[in-house]
């Protein structure tokens, strides 16, 4: 008897265990509640939505109101790969510590208006730089300021 209460005690134990894994995997398969298209939402929805776009578009000078409209224009026109493409490219600028930022600008400024076999040659020439050269090339040669 003693060796079925073990054997009993061992599943109910080994069933206890894995419980929360079972718990863990529904959880996860559950869809999280869906929201509707714009068309669906509430007025108090979109008004949330768009409360700090407001308060951005009120707070900037003219000329940047037309920078966040043409902002806008170009990414309505682009496909979801190029819009994936660009949100990559955002990440990579966010996670860039300030040093790099600066040697990205400068470089993006400088070949920019070049013709394409020359910005290829920079950019080949820029990838063989060590670090100190690419500092002092970036001295040189310094960025806009990012406010313009």
């Amino acid at each position: 008897m003693s060796a079925r209460v073990s054997a009993r005690t061992r599943l109910l134990a080994l069933l206890l265990a894995l419980a929360p894994l079972g718990a863990m995997a529904q959880s996860q398969g559950a869809a999280p509640a869906l929201l509707p298209e714009w068309d669906g939402l509430t007025e108090q929805q979109r008004e949330l939505l768009l409360a700090p776009v407001r308060q951005r578009w009120n707070a900037s000078p003219p000329e940047k109101r037309q920078h966040m409209l043409e902002h806008a224009r170009r990414w309505q026109s682009m496909t979801p790969e190029q819009r994936e493409h660009a949100r990559h490219g955002m990440r990579r600028w966010h996670d860039m510590p300030p040093e790099k930022r600066r040697q990205a600008r400068a470089l993006f400024d400088h070949i920019r208006g070049l013709p394409e076999a020359e910005r290829k040659a920079m950019l080949e020439r820029w990838k063989t730089m060590t670090a100190a050269e690419r500092k002092a090339w970036v001295d040189a040669h310094p960025p806009r300021d990012p406010a313009d």
